[in-house]
């Protein structure tokens, strides 16, 4: 556990925080997340410090998302339980600190960024994307929702594209992080190296901060080459997903006869029915709602999930066993009833199916 996450100060007031489980994709631990929440409040109280850099160790990510088989571990003790849960709350403390920062935070999204990995970016002021990046709310491929408050962020999406986002899971790539408003700045891998070491070697003391940042960022700054896919189907996106059900969008892919509509329904098919309903309402009601709230409500219904089969199921299917079929309590949506879906808004002390 020890070394997880290594913190730095260089002497020109610049803060370094490094997820150091590089082999693990740096998914989040609770021991990893408590003193990044620990140094931050210090960091924001120090006058020497001016500038955060959020960073990966290795090529590979940014960070996966968080520790899932230390979360499947939920089912088999009540200690267990209560760990989760404080991992739940201390990534979402954490995760909204950052959204309410009074100092510049750079992140590095390079690499794998998903689930947690997202939460931990999506509220820093200079969110960088590069070549290698792939970026996703990847929780539906396991019976769970999209949290580290996603029905906030992703309604920052143009049209519809965030429930699209949530519902399959899917993974997409710089254009497209940028498109969806996901992130701030393209550099290229190596420029982004070149970026953090101006950035380290600047004596920040004495400066106007966030205006000398700008100018740095801008001649570090180009485009994708790639294309992105979002904008492309987006009318499609949008004629489908604007359904107020999962049922409604079902029917409206079935009367679409394009390979989007019927790829798109066959990944929908794919995932947890509980965690498609659930999800669709946690954006529906997120569209009005502060980002205090969005964690908020995110913390419930992450507890509620920690008691509930079919997210254990998905953990099993795709990172447990890896057989990729789960076999689902609710194996239709229709099977999830409106009652039961509004259970799981309610307080996290109920029992859950």
């Amino acid at each position: 556990m020890e070394n997880e996450v290594l913190f730095s100060v260089s002497d020109g007031g610049v803060a370094n925080i490094v997820l150091n489980r590089p082999l693990a994709l740096n998914s989040l631990s609770y021991e990893m997340l408590k003193p990044i929440g620990e140094k931050l409040k210090e960091w924001e109280a120090n006058e020497e410090v001016h500038i955060v850099v959020l960073k990966g160790e290795g090529s590979k990510g940014f960070c996966a998302g968080g520790d899932i088989k230390m979360l499947y571990q939920a089912c088999s003790s009540p200690e267990a339980l209560e760990k989760a849960e404080t991992f739940f709350e201390v990534e979402y403390q954490v995760d909204l600190a950052i959204y309410n920062y009074s100092k510049p935070i750079i992140a590095c999204l390079d690499g794998i960024v998903m689930g947690g990995g997202v939460g931990l970016t999506y509220g820093a002021s200079h969110r960088v994307v590069t070549e290698r990046t792939k970026w996703a709310m990847p929780e539906t491929d396991i019976g769970f929702f999209p949290d580290v408050g996603a029905a906030y962020f992703l309604n920052k999406a143009p049209g519809f594209l965030g429930r699209y986002l949530a519902l399959t899971a899917a993974v997409i790539q710089s254009e497209d992080i940028l498109f969806a408003n996901a992130a701030d700045y393209f550099m290229e891998s190596k420029q982004l190296l070149e970026f953090l070491s101006r950035v380290e070697q600047t004596d920040w003391h004495g400066q106007e901060v966030l205006e000398t940042l700008n100018k740095l960022v801008a001649e570090y700054t180009s485009r994708p080459l790639e294309n992105g896919k979002l904008a492309a189907i987006q009318c499609a996106v949008d004629e489908h997903f604007s359904q107020n059900s999962i049922t409604d969008i079902f029917q409206s892919l079935d009367n679409d006869s394009s390979n989007f509509a019927l790829e798109t329904k066959q990944l929908l098919l794919s995932k947890s029915p509980s965690s498609l309903k659930i999800t669709l309402k946690q954006l529906i009601d997120g569209v009005n709602q502060s980002v205090e709230e969005c964690f908020a409500t995110d913390f419930i219904l992450a507890k509620n999930f920690l008691k509930h089969e079919d997210f254990y199921e998905g953990v099993r299917s795709v990172v447990i066993d890896k057989d990729r079929n789960p076999q689902y309590f609710y194996k239709t949506v229709s099977d999830f009833s409106d009652e039961a879906m509004d259970k799981f808004f309610q307080d996290s002390s109920v029992t859950l199916k």
